[in-house]
């Protein structure tokens, strides 16, 4: 399933899936049984998810995709965890900076919270921030929790994920560099946007890319058109479970709850550096992709 929410021709906000390329709305192709938001789907998915079941087979309508503007697919998150999941990020990222990756770093997944009121969609403008001259992107993969739990052990972790979606984690790298050095982590240099979507996929639909305990997925970041960078979600050092494990120990984690793997190895430009491209200007656009999962574009202003 490819959940996703969207603007319809009536200028409403509502929550459908995408099969065949159409965009199918849950509420109205269910009479109202199904809610209009992604996140209401998530929490009650075991009443809701037969109801859809049922829905495939009987569906009428359908919107384009070119009539409807797609949002992001869970406008709404309870709350925004980030990891740095990928050694190959950690090690590049150090080099750029000259510091060596903590032994810390191989002990325990670590992670921030970022702001789970500034997510944005797919093809929405990403305003670069005051005082900000060195924008970066940075290519993740995300989880979506699906339901209420606390001290999940890594063997069970699977059973609370939802599903799947791209995450742009965009970053004000000089601002980061700056009040990083206090010792309380990134804020100002990454509060001003989360861009996920286009669509939130279930986990069964990745099954055929499962490796292990983990996915094989291309991912790739372009910027105006040109690829900058290439990677896989398999050389993911530390799996979803384990940052579950992490996150959740004396937490509770909620439906809804996202869970980002922080950056893929030169998934950004603080790791590719100015041989490769400069920082991120207004007039640029960013797009980032993931086998499996869609295609995430915004344009900077």
């Amino acid at each position: 399933m490819k959940l996703t929410s969207f603007i319809n021709p009536k200028g409403e906000k509502r929550a459908g899936w995408v099969e065949n390329n159409l965009i199918y709305d849950l509420s109205e192709s269910s009479n109202g049984v199904l809610p209009d938001n992604v996140l209401d789907f998530i929490k009650h998915q075991e009443r809701y998810f037969p109801i859809w079941q049922q829905l495939k087979g009987d569906r009428a309508g359908g919107y384009d995709l070119e009539q409807v503007t797609l949002t992001a697919p869970l406008p709404n998150p309870p709350s925004v965890r980030d990891f740095i999941a990928f050694e190959e990020h950690m090690v590049n990222a150090g080099k750029r900076v000259g510091l060596p990756v903590a032994p810390e770093w191989y002990e325990i997944p670590v992670f921030y919270f970022t702001n789970h009121m500034a997510i944005r969609g797919p093809n929405e403008e990403i305003e670069r921030p005051p005082h900000c001259k060195w924008l970066d992107f940075e290519l993740e993969i995300a989880c979506v929790i699906g339901k209420e739990g606390k001290n999940i052990k890594v063997d069970e972790a699977e059973d609370y994920i939802f599903g799947y979606t791209v995450l742009n984690d965009w970053s004000a790298r000089d601002l980061q560099a700056k009040e990083m050095k206090v010792g309380l982590g990134p804020a100002k240099g990454k509060d001003f946007a989360n861009s996920i979507g286009p669509y939130l996929v279930t986990k069964d639909e990745l099954e055929p890319y499962r490796v292990g305990n983990r996915y094989d997925l291309t991912m790739s970041a372009k910027v105006n058109g040109k690829i900058l960078s290439e990677g896989n979600s398999k050389r993911i050092y530390y799996t979803f479970g384990q940052m579950i494990e992490r996150a959740s120990q004396g937490v509770t984690l909620y439906p809804g709850d996202i869970i980002g793997s922080g950056t893929v190895g030169k998934g950004c430009l603080l790791e590719l550096g100015p041989d490769v491209h400069r920082w991120l200007e207004p007039g640029d656009t960013v797009e980032l992709e993931i086998e499996g999962i869609g295609k995430l574009a915004n344009r900077i202003i």
